[in-house]
């Protein structure tokens, strides 16, 4: 296998670990607040990182500290708001919501370009807001909070993934990822400490949900995460976290029975076909491109 080809195999693995942490953060919610969440999530995944990669850790220097600052806060805002949402959305819409980062980003790409959205991109928005509508939109026509706050995560974390594949080409990818999970355990302290009671887990389930977030969810997806996209295109990381949604559908209506229904199915699958139409248009302006370029050289 090619190394891109492992390193899209890793992102499937990571991506099916995302989809899982949505069930998690339900989990965790029934007996820890918000803040204590996020603070032992990241906590955690920084002590076990730090410990495994200690040595990574001596290089670093103010851009590294910079950068990792900038994602770290990122992270605790998309962690934070999704817990939030989580209290009044379920996992199901959750995790198709947050899949607008698949096509927010290529919006963003847009605007920095200067250019109007391609007829493909519109198409895509189209797709996904007519999903998102049939998932949200309630018989008295108004949105719960909670899928608006999760919307407000989606935001965020396109930001997040574009600065991320411009900030790990020029530091240390694991340095970087682990001190960004630090910085995101230190904002989730300061706000427990000063929004809410610090609690410990306190029973089996607790316990699981922190440890599933901290360890797997957290401290080995991100890491990888930042490693991954040195070796793989932003257009085959967006198609595979498109699966993420159908992961976090999966494994809610596997473990914590949330309902399988219509609206999940046809919403679902019109912002599924959003995020694909935006991945693929990318994928085919990359080819035509490369081809224009090897035209060029042979001539």
């Amino acid at each position: 296998m090619s190394l891109q080809g492992k390193a899209n195999t890793l992102m499937v693995i990571v991506t099916m670990f995302w989809g899982v942490s949505y069930t998690f953060m339900r989990m965790g919610l029934e007996s820890l607040e918000t803040f204590n969440i996020v603070a032992w999530r990241c906590s955690i995944a920084f002590i076990v990182a730090g410990f495994i990669f200690y040595k990574r850790m001596k290089n670093i220097n103010a851009k590294t500290l910079t950068y990792a600052g900038i994602q770290g806060f990122l992270l605790f805002a998309v962690f934070s708001l999704s817990l939030f949402g989580l209290e009044t959305t379920s996992v199901s819409n959750a995790g198709f919501i947050l899949s607008l980062t698949v096509v927010i980003v290529p919006i963003f790409s847009s605007i920095m370009e200067r250019k109007l959205p391609s007829g493909a991109v519109s198409i895509a928005v189209i797709c996904t807001m007519a999903g998102i509508t049939i998932l949200t939109l309630k018989e008295s026509l108004s949105f719960q909070l909670g899928d608006i706050l999760v919307a407000i995560a989606a935001f965020l974390y396109s930001i997040y993934l574009i600065l991320n594949s411009k900030f790990t080409k020029s530091v240390d990818s694991i340095a970087y990822g682990i001190y960004q999970l630090g910085f995101a355990a230190l904002f989730g302290l300061v706000c427990m400490l000063i929004f809410e009671t610090p609690t410990m887990p306190s029973s089996p389930k607790s316990w699981l949900a922190i440890l599933g977030l901290g360890l797997i969810c957290t401290a080995f997806c991100f890491i990888a995460q930042s490693v991954v996209q040195q070796y793989t295109s932003p257009i085959h990381t967006g198609l595979i976290f498109s699966l993420e949604p159908i992961f976090a559908a999966f494994f809610a209506i596997l473990f914590i029975a949330e309902p399988f229904t219509l609206r999940l199915v046809v919403g679902g699958t019109f912002i599924l076909t959003g995020n694909l139409v935006a991945q693929w248009e990318q994928l085919h302006q990359t080819k035509f491109l490369r081809k224009s370029n090897t035209n060029e050289k042979t001539a």
